[in-house]
């Protein structure tokens, strides 16, 4: 045999185990019941939250984008609500302190973890929906949304910078990872004019969606679980309190930061098989 006939012979051999390999773990692929069909959510309202009255989505943006230069990203998004009952209805609204919230910039603090605006947003339901599971939800769906969705969309009348900006989708709730990668794909600095208005608009992104999910649920019709993560949801069958590694905690998504390597794909369903219970 010559040797080109040897190396295409040995390339046959590869690929051949190759397939053959993949398609055994295929095979060996953990059985999970993943949830990804949307749902009605079931919601009274109980005393120990305050009262919520439906509010504008755009309007509400439009305050949010006016009040960031006040206190940044987590602030605009609290205080666009609160303000508007604060005006219509008077206390406990008016006395809320809202300085609170300036904390919620750049990740917290500057520290580039959660988003502020995402915060935001949390803090809001957590003023409004007492049902833990119901609030669980609604933020888990605006979070998913968020990771998926191509960003910023708001556009505002005044802007405090003149830029057509484009939307990506970052596939991460964290102020780093988002901002890195938005930046990458639009071709700016991070530090740019273009980045900082690039926030301020996906603030009011998230208000509006966060008065909207609110306004649902204030008139019985919110639909949850629209955002699904396919992919997260095969991570957490192996790596999830319910799968046998249980050794990872959370809905994020895991692309973000974790990249499937070429042995992972190979023999993680055999192995997983083989783990005792």
């Amino acid at each position: 045999m010559n040797r080109r006939r040897a190396i295409k012979a040995s390339l046959g051999t590869l690929t051949g185990g190759a397939v053959g390999l993949f398609a055994l773990s295929r095979l060996f692929k953990p059985d999970y019941q993943a949830n990804n069909d949307p749902f009605k959510v079931e919601y009274i309202q109980a005393g120990d939250s305050w009262d919520y009255e439906i509010l504008d989505p755009q309007t509400t943006a439009n305050i949010a984008y006016e009040q960031y230069s006040n206190g940044s990203c987590m602030y605009a998004v609290v205080g666009s609500v609160v303000m508007q009952l604060a005006e219509k209805y008077g206390e406990p609204y008016r006395s809320f302190p809202l300085h609170l919230f300036r904390y919620g910039h750049g990740g917290i603090g500057g520290y580039g973890s959660i988003c502020g605006a995402l915060n935001g947003a949390a803090a809001v339901l957590g003023l409004f929906v007492s049902e833990r599971n119901v609030r669980d939800r609604i933020v888990t769906d605006i979070f998913q949304w968020y990771e998926q969705t191509p960003l910023p969309v708001f556009i505002p009348k005044i802007p405090a910078h003149d830029f057509i900006l484009p939307a990506f989708s970052t596939d991460s709730v964290l102020c780093h990872v988002s901002n890195t990668s938005w930046s990458k794909k639009a071709g700016v600095k991070v530090d740019s004019n273009e980045r900082k208005e690039r926030c301020r608009r996906l603030s009011c992104d998230v208000t509006a969606k966060v008065v909207t999910a609110l306004n649902e649920i204030k008139a019985g019709n919110y639909v949850g679980n629209k955002y699904a993560n396919e992919s997260a949801n095969s991570c957490v069958a192996c790596h999830g309190k319910t799968g046998k590694l249980d050794n990872s905690f959370g809905q994020m998504d895991c692309n973000s930061c974790h990249h499937e390597s070429i042995g992972h794909r190979a023999f993680s369903n055999i192995h997983y098989k083989l783990l005792p219970k």
